[in-house]
């Protein structure tokens, strides 16, 4: 790992791994990590000085998530989720809402975004207030949060709005549905909203392509790095996880051969298809951080500068973050040729590892096939369709 300030997160870490292996057993994170992350200053790192936070670097917070994913996949997936959405939510609610992201911020409260596949959430006005009823999916985290954002669809409206709720409230239930083969633990539920309501001044609007929003001048934020886009910050960020998972793997590949003999009494160090095949692993690794800690640096000096990203720089980020992700999943599939059938039956944590990569190169934010159609519709001169 470069050289950096020292993690917030290594008090933590080894609470973090000791329980790996039974949050993927159980699909939860154990309780004391999620009250140890709570009460750590790593959940005050996406939210800028306006509000109480740390106003960490791009950077920094990729060095914590790689740190902690390659002690749990699960929980750095949670803590990465909460991080990216905290500074959506920053630039949603903006300056009006500032009270609103002071007190979760000055709290160290956890905040997640359902809204995969099969979201229906529609709202009505009551008086001062709206009612919400309907339910959303793919809530990453949605078992530990404190809040919950929603986009829903007010009635008679055809674009939609957005509230921040908290999920101990009357007309929220959470309902445990993912049952993953990655990641098991990172509680990507659904949400049920039963007469859930909000106080009309709370709803935002919630624009479609936030992204184009956010880079209006005109547009207030409460600080700058608000106008860099949140799925371009996760992308960067699920990268630097990947970085994790992948070199995690590789470091207990080559600690375990050290003392392994092969077929007809060989000991493994010494084959020669050891050394390419660990080798290659390692150049992957390298080249899959280089490229998003690159990309990092560059969103960090232009928050610096002040400067507005363009689409180019949107996409730029998310096309490190695929090669990343490509790069890394490389490396695994050499490791996992090393290690062999023995390898796999001595118990290491490889298998683990393995099937928590498989969600990276999965997730809508860095999907091959949607990153690589709007860099190339990009490339050609047209315009970018996704909303996101």
């Amino acid at each position: 790992m470069a050289s950096h300030d020292p993690l917030l997160t290594a008090p933590l870490l080894d609470l973090i791994a000791a329980q790996a292996a039974q949050a993927d057993a159980t699909r939860s994170v154990a309780p004391e990590v999620i009250a140890a992350l709570k009460g750590n200053d790593v959940m005050r790192m996406s939210a800028s000085r306006e509000i109480g936070g740390l106003e960490a670097s791009v950077s920094a917070m990729g060095h914590e998530l790689e740190a902690v994913a390659a002690a749990c996949g699960s929980t750095a997936w949670c803590l990465w989720n909460h991080l990216c959405v905290f500074h959506f939510y920053c630039g949603l609610l903006g300056p009006a809402h500032i009270d609103v992201l002071k007190a979760v911020t000055a709290q160290r409260q956890w905040v997640c975004l359902p809204g995969g596949a099969g979201t229906a959430v529609k709202g009505r006005p009551d008086g001062d207030d709206v009612i919400l009823e309907g339910v959303a999916a793919f809530g990453s985290g949605l078992r530990y949060a404190d809040h919950v954002g929603v986009p829903f669809l007010m009635s008679g409206d055809k674009a939609p709005s957005f509230a921040l709720l908290r999920t101990n409230q009357p007309g929220v239930q959470i309902d445990p549905t993912w049952m993953a083969l990655s990641l098991r633990a990172s509680s990507t539920d659904h949400v049920h909203y039963e007469g859930a309501r909000i106080a009309a001044a709370r709803v935002v609007p919630f624009p479609v392509r936030s992204r184009e929003t956010f880079r209006d001048p005109d547009f207030a934020v409460v600080n700058r790095r608000y106008r860099e886009d949140w799925v371009a910050l996760s992308d960067l960020w699920l990268g630097c996880m990947a970085v994790g998972v992948a070199n995690a793997a590789l470091d207990d590949a080559c600690r375990g051969i050290q003392g392994r003999v092969a077929i007809m009494g060989t000991k493994m160090v010494e084959r020669p298809t050891i050394h390419v095949n660990i080798g290659q692993a390692g150049a992957l690794v390298r080249a899959a951080r280089a490229a998003v800690y690159g990309e990092c640096a560059r969103m960090d000096a232009r928050i610096a500068d002040g400067r507005i990203p363009t689409e180019s720089d949107y996409l730029d980020a998310l096309a490190a973050t695929m090669m990343a992700i490509r790069f890394c999943d490389d490396a695994m599939r050499l490791i996992l040729r090393v290690l062999g059938g023995n390898g796999l039956r001595e118990g290491q944590a490889f298998e683990r590892r393995y099937r928590d990569f498989q969600a990276m190169p999965l997730h809508i934010n860095a999907h091959p096939d949607r990153v690589s159609e709007q860099l190339g519709r990009h490339l050609l001169g047209l315009p970018t369709e996704n909303a996101f």
